[in-house]
């Protein structure tokens, strides 16, 4: 029940999104935004196009309201620790607001600053600090749709 919702919801938000690479990871789903796509270098306001991406994402994931978000803001490692975790946290905040202020309920986001300690490409090279500058939403089922899961599978 679980991995055919999330299939169904990985399917509409690659397919309404754009910009969004979307990965299933067991029964959850990872879509990672480039933070070019949705903010300035060094800042955390976002963009325009970035608005209208998380709106759409927001339209999606509200279908299936049995599902939890958490954002993850991650860096590259130009600049201080300090920095980095300030600024990290101030973008999956910022996405985690918008997102709210689109209809998404408050109560199922929560956001992390992860500065850069988990970097997904080398930090050694212009390419790879771009990589690292990203915003990944994790979304995997909430209590309920555990339950009614089980439920269903007769346990």
């Amino acid at each position: 029940l679980i991995g055919k919702k999330m299939d169904k919801q990985a399917k509409e938000i690659e397919n309404t999104v754009a910009g969004a690479q979307v990965e299933q990871v067991g029964e959850g789903i990872l879509v990672k935004f480039d933070s070019g796509i949705l903010f300035d270098t060094g800042k955390a306001t976002l963009k325009p196009t970035a608005k209208e991406n998380i709106a759409k994402l927001v339209a999606t994931l509200n279908k299936e309201s049995g599902t939890e978000i958490l954002v993850l803001g991650h860096t590259d490692n130009t600049g201080s620790l300090a920095v980095n975790e300030k600024l990290s946290l101030e973008r999956a905040n910022a996405v985690r607001a918008y997102a709210i202020s689109q209809g998404l309920s408050g109560g199922r986001i929560e956001t992390e600053g992860k500065n850069y300690a988990e970097p997904i490409a080398s930090n050694d090279t212009a390419a790879g600090r771009a990589e690292n500058r990203r915003v990944e939403i994790v979304i995997v089922a909430g209590k309920k749709m555990q339950e009614e899961a089980k439920k269903q599978a007769g346990q």
